[in-house]
């Protein structure tokens, strides 16, 4: 038998859901006659797969140890990479927006590379905000994700309610995203209709004018800030949120992103020097939130990045050799 004492972080979660988070290769069919044959308790009493559980109750799992995860034996290795320090734009007891600036990763992956969750983890740590032998199930986590060349803000949720709440507000679009970017000419302004397709293989997406059967409807707001020689800063409001929409839906446009080396114009980026898309999530507006999410209190509230990055290389633009 195994117990855990539901956390702040469990509030809410469905028990089927715990059960299945703190356990390992256990068949749905096990986990379901485990609730039939009261193996699963709370507060000592037979739980329902569907039970809302609230901090302080008490889960007993009468369930073989073999679907338990070991403790993992530590190999000696290197010591951590260290992570980066994060900078915070906006926090409050749910939420923090974080700047990610370009080439760093928001999450790990094979190369091992220092990457943002981690930093942010690690940050929240230090400030005693977030104790990981005292939780069962729950880390902070990312809940929009940026391209590893995209710099921009990035939310990140502290507590599991607002994991949960936020990942609503982004599906439901009661969030907008904008962008600022560097194209390779002055693309025409206003708002552009397409259909994407995204291949797995080579990682990259197809643009049509159509609808076509297997593409999925893009919309793209674009507004030239200003131009410099042969490249224009632009704002781009993202309608719909696909993969590579902004890089690709203005390739398709006749004006890449400078930099861009998936959709990009290769002679251009190496007489700039760019070799990472000049590519910045900028701003986030949020919209009318219900009053049943958690987040409700952040309606109408604007987030925006002040100093972009972004900016002071499109500046610098005019100091470089292909602008005439």
């Amino acid at each position: 038998m195994k117990k855990f004492i539901a956390g702040e972080n469990e509030n809410g979660v469905r028990l089927s859901r715990f059960v299945e988070s703190v356990t390992r290769d256990m068949p749905r069919s096990l986990l379901y006659k485990s609730f039939r044959n009261k193996r699963i308790k709370v507060n000592g009493k037979r739980g329902e797969a569907d039970t809302r559980l609230s901090s302080g109750d008490v889960i007993e799992l009468y369930i073989n140890d073999e679907f338990f995860p070991e403790k993992p034996v530590v190999p000696a290795k290197k010591p951590p990479r260290r992570q980066p320090p994060v900078k915070v734009i906006y926090q409050d007891e749910n939420i923090a927006v974080l700047y990610k600036p370009a080439h760093l990763l928001c999450h790990s992956d094979r190369t091992g590379d220092a990457n943002l969750v981690d930093a942010f983890c690690a940050q929240l740590q230090a400030s005693g905000e977030y104790d990981p032998k005292a939780e069962n199930r729950f880390a902070p986590a990312i809940c929009n994700r940026l391209d590893r060349g995209t710099e921009g803000l990035v939310i990140a949720a502290k507590k599991y309610t607002a994991l949960r709440d936020m990942n609503e507000i982004i599906r439901n679009d009661w969030m907008k995203k904008e962008y600022l970017t560097i194209t390779i000419g002055a693309p025409p302004a206003g708002r552009h209709v397409a259909w994407l397709q995204h291949s797995e293989k080579g990682n990259k997406v197809r643009i049509h004018a159509h609808e076509s059967e297997g593409y999925k409807k893009i919309i793209t707001d674009v507004t030239v800030i200003r131009c410099i020689g042969p490249f224009a800063l632009c704002r781009i409001g993202l309608i719909t949120g696909r993969t590579h929409q902004i890089r690709a839906h203005l390739a398709y446009l006749g004006h890449p992103v400078l930099g861009d080396i998936k959709y990009g114009n290769r002679n251009m980026n190496e007489k700039t020097g760019f070799k990472t898309q000049a590519l910045c999530a900028q701003r986030l507006t949020f919209g009318n939130i219900p009053e049943g999410n958690t987040l409700h209190y952040l309606s109408g509230r604007v987030i925006k990045l002040a100093d972009p990055e972004i900016v002071k290389q499109f500046d610098a633009l005019e100091r470089k050799p292909g602008q005439e």
